[in-house]
């Protein structure tokens, strides 16, 4: 494996990690499987890279990304708690609806480029950084800066009560706690995320497509499951760290069956066969220890 292609994998697997921490926030901290995510990431990209080709500051494209996704969240966040929807179908209803507001934001295109322009990746360029070092360098510091925030913000009044939702929605009622507001807050902040990511990962494109959403939620739980499995959950901190481990460590398997000849087409079904055994782990383990022990 190449120098080039190791520093290409690497940086794929930070970019990516930005969206696997969107997704844990719901579904290992709120317990929420959010399929907004298959909407929200385009939504970030066609936000950003729509902006961009209209003249704008790629930063204020990220931001803007970040704030349009975190909208859809909070779409998804009030079908849920007022109108009682449950949370799976309330994604599926609002990732569904974004489809044609995607198209709206690209006006009306399937796909926008913005091919030999500048983006916020220039910036780390004009250090006379080749393109996977700037990308690579730029996607380090913003996961240095989420995984910094997320760690501060979960350990303020606001978000221990949003991971006491998550644990016992019950009881964090009982201390008086609205858990419809902190399950909101906490579908935006995800889907804010995974905005973010949609938005870094556009550029790294130079384009957006109203269809790169299909199986970006699959991705993002083979990132956190990957993490789980490889380096633990012994503390928060460590949780987060964990998913971006993951999440490059997803990438250098998708790079290695790559390297191996396998068909490009058949990579989700192989992201779905690691995330499905992932998940079965824990019962592989107990009929291996039950064998042993009979």
């Amino acid at each position: 494996m190449s120098m080039s292609l190791i520093t290409s994998t690497v940086w794929q697997g930070l970019l990516w990690s930005i969206l696997a921490l969107g997704v844990f926030l719901t579904y290992r901290v709120l317990d929420i499987a959010d399929l907004t995510v298959e909407g929200s990431y385009p939504l970030g990209a066609a936000v950003a890279i729509s902006y961009i080709a209209g003249g704008g500051s790629p930063i204020v494209a990220i931001l803007l990304a970040f704030v349009a996704a975190a909208i859809a969240g909070a779409v998804t966040g009030l079908l849920h708690t007022k109108l009682q929807i449950p949370a799976l179908l309330a994604g599926i209803l609002t990732m569904i609806g974004l489809y044609s507001i995607n198209l709206r934001v690209m006006g009306g295109k399937s796909n926008i480029s913005i091919l030999r322009m500048d983006n916020v990746y220039t910036f780390f360029e004009n250090f006379g950084l080749d393109k996977n070092m700037s990308i690579l360098v730029c996607g380090l510091v913003f996961v240095v800066v989420i995984i910094a925030f997320l760690y501060w913000f979960f350990g303020t009044e606001i978000g221990a009560a949003i991971r006491a939702t998550g644990s016992n929605k019950q009881m964090i009622r009982a201390q008086g706690i609205n858990t419809d507001i902190t399950t909101i807050i906490c579908l935006m902040l995800g889907n804010g995320l995974i905005g973010i990511a949609g938005a870094l990962i556009g550029q790294s494109q130079s384009f957006a497509d109203a269809g790169m959403g299909t199986g970006t939620i699959v991705i993002g739980l083979a990132s956190i499951i990957i993490g789980e499995v490889l380096f633990g959950t012994r503390n928060f901190m460590n949780w987060l760290l964990a998913i971006v481990g993951g999440s490059i460590a997803y990438r250098f398997v998708v790079a290695i069956v790559l390297q191996l000849g396998f068909n490009q087409n058949d990579m989700k079904l192989l992201t779905a066969i690691i995330v499905a055994l992932a998940l079965a782990m824990p019962l592989i383990k107990a009929k291996i220890s039950k064998i042993k022990g009979a």
